[in-house]
């Protein structure tokens, strides 16, 4: 019998291959460690064309989004494995229709969440000006502006979820206020976040989108990006920001309208963003996000990641682990884990 053809996308670390060699020679594996962008043209006659040999997809929790256009290219698809619990750049319905099941991970680190650890990296690295002032030191230089501290100011958290939750105890030790503001969030879903969480309730304010806004010295996002929330940081959002406050996104990329907040840090008119996603991942070699000269001639600070908030290393091993165990299983005709559809 040939063996199953396996092809591995967006493994940037490269470490995904040893999780599934035991599995050979019943499996022949191909690695495409390099993104392409689906919502390119060329990019999505390339990725059909890449991936219309394989029987099982194995992906990186939204790196590449497969749809129903991408899925219906693919005749030969019979599985197809992610990471996480959910993956909205997949279409599982599509899946289903064509009995092809889709399944994910459960497992992940016991402790503070990585994404909530990232952010606070962060927040601290920006208003601390980590970065700025290590590349300063290794060039000969010394002090240069002084930092903003954090005691005393207040985070807003969009977003209240676990992860925002988790984002507003540590505030408190810091010895921040910590608002918060959702489409739906009453303060009798702030305070049941907030014991969660750990504190007292009353701890998280709920308050109105404009006071939110207003408020705010440390501006942290942390929902989940749908139709309904894609851009909710716009440019009249970003008006209401003090001129000192910062924006704080682990989130997703296209919950901030990418074009108003480049206009508004290329102004000056807040005093800072950390991102860790953005609108096209990987960032092209020519965005103005790698092109700009931040936090001189009158424009903001801005520290970059490259979508590292989920990037531990415990986690993503565990992942891969996770993968290639829901493959052995499909392979020998056993139930999956962590199904999605």
């Amino acid at each position: 019998m040939a063996p199953v053809k396996i092809a591995i996308l967006d493994d940037y670390q490269n470490i995904s291959a040893r999780y599934f060699t035991h599995l050979q020679p019943k499996i022949s594996i191909t690695q495409f460690p390099d993104t392409l962008d689906a919502h390119d043209a060329t990019h999505q006659r390339q990725l059909i064309s890449r991936l219309q040999p394989f029987d099982v997809i194995v992906t990186m929790r939204e790196r590449t989004p497969l749809t129903k256009e991408t899925l219906s290219a693919l005749p030969n698809l019979k599985l197809l494995l992610t990471t996480g619990t959910r993956n909205l750049a997949l279409d599982t319905a599509y899946c289903a229709s064509r009995d092809i099941p889709v399944a994910g991970t459960s497992s992940r680190p016991v402790g503070c969440h990585s994404t909530v650890q990232h952010t606070w990296a962060l927040i601290l690295g920006l208003t601390r000006h980590i970065a700025r002032d290590d590349k300063a030191v290794k060039s000969g230089a010394w002090q240069g502006s002084l930092a903003m501290g954090v005691s005393g100011k207040t985070l807003g958290v969009l977003g209240l979820g676990k992860l925002g939750a988790e984002v507003g105890r540590i505030a408190v030790a810091f010895g921040m206020e910590v608002i918060a503001w959702s489409a739906n969030l009453t303060q009798e879903k702030a305070d049941e976040s907030a014991v969660a969480a750990g504190v007292s309730p009353g701890t998280f304010q709920a308050v109105t989108k404009e006071e939110f806004f207003e408020r705010a010295d440390v501006l942290s996002l942390h929902c989940v990006l749908s139709e309904r929330s894609r851009g909710i940081v716009g440019r009249s959002e970003l008006e209401r920001m003090k001129r000192n406050a910062v924006l704080v996104n682990t989130s997703r990329g296209p919950l901030v309208d990418e074009a108003a907040l480049l206009e508004a840090l290329n102004e000056g008119r807040i005093g800072g963003a950390a991102l860790d996603v953005f609108e096209t991942e990987p960032l092209p070699l020519d965005s103005p996000w790698r092109t700009t000269e931040w936090g001189v001639g009158g424009r903001s600070e801005v520290l970059l990641s490259p979508h590292m908030g989920y990037g531990d290393n415990e986690q993503i091993h565990g992942w891969y682990r996770e993968m290639a165990g829901n493959l052995e299983k499909w392979l020998n005709g056993e139930e999956l884990g962590t199904r999605m559809n």
